[in-house]
């Protein structure tokens, strides 16, 4: 794409991005969302998923550090505190807890131990590389390509509701400690998504920068997707969890897994 697209029209196409490849549509969702998942293939994917909670201020930070105008950079910091908190670890009151202290509430819920989960030590290396990729990609890429890498926000309300009603529907678990992140990101993530697309839809003034801006979007699709087919590979089919990551309770590693 060489040309400059209508403001519309280009719009339609981040859209379509998501419509097309957001990780709502793998099957390892499909399988969460739908009740069909056992509770230690639960626990393996909010374990790995915490590490992409726990870089998310990362990558935020690098974006920051890039942005010249003040006003910007106060905008953008939002989306760092809305992760890290305002408060010590662990606090209670609710205003100043974030999105890392939330998701260690469903790991805790989900009986994994809070000091594990945050070693890290129980990753799988597909979830570390892909996640490392991407704030890599924030550091080394444009603000605005940065940018658009961070508009999967599109669609995450819409799978974030999904969610909230497959876990009460289907799972034991499901409480408002173990739900609470989900929530509120639902208050947080429009929030971001006006900025993030006004912002993209403003500065893509040419078709070489939209061009950028659609192949960083599909880039964190992709991104996103690979790190349900490493959780489906290891712990649904054929279940070959790699030496060293997580094994849920009851399971008797194989040779390879040792």
């Amino acid at each position: 794409m060489n040309s400059l697209l209508p403001r519309d029209e280009f719009e339609r196409a981040l859209y379509a991005i998501g419509e097309r490849q957001y990780h709502d549509l793998h099957p390892f969702h499909q399988l969460l969302h739908g009740g069909k998942l056992a509770h230690g293939q639960i626990q393996a994917w909010a374990l790995n998923r915490f590490y992409y909670q726990l870089c998310i201020p990362k990558k935020d930070s690098y974006i920051m550090a890039r942005m010249d105008d003040p006003a910007l950079r106060r905008s953008w910091m939002q989306r760092v505190l809305d992760h890290d908190g305002l408060g010590e670890d662990g606090q209670v009151d609710e205003g100043k807890v974030g999105g890392i202290e939330r998701w260690l509430r469903l790991t805790d819920g989900l009986g994994l131990d809070r000091d594990y989960v945050v070693s890290l030590e129980g990753l799988l290396p597909a979830t570390r590389y892909a996640v490392d990729a991407y704030v890599n990609f924030v550091r080394e890429h444009s603000t605005l390509e940065a940018i658009a890498s961070s508009l999967t926000e599109l669609f995450a309300p819409a799978i974030h509701r999904e969610r909230i009603a497959g876990f009460e529907q289907n799972y034991a678990f499901a409480n408002d400690a173990t739900l609470s992140y989900f929530r509120k990101r639902l208050e947080e993530a429009p929030r971001d998504v006006r900025f993030g697309l006004k912002y993209v839809l403003d500065h893509a003034d040419t078709g070489e920068k939209q061009r950028q801006c659609l192949a960083a979007l599909r880039f964190k699709a992709e991104l996103l997707w690979a790190q349900l087919d490493a959780l489906h590979h290891a712990y649904v089919t054929p279940g070959l969890i790699p030496p060293g990551a997580f094994v849920p309770e009851g399971l008797t590693p194989t040779e390879y897994q040792r």
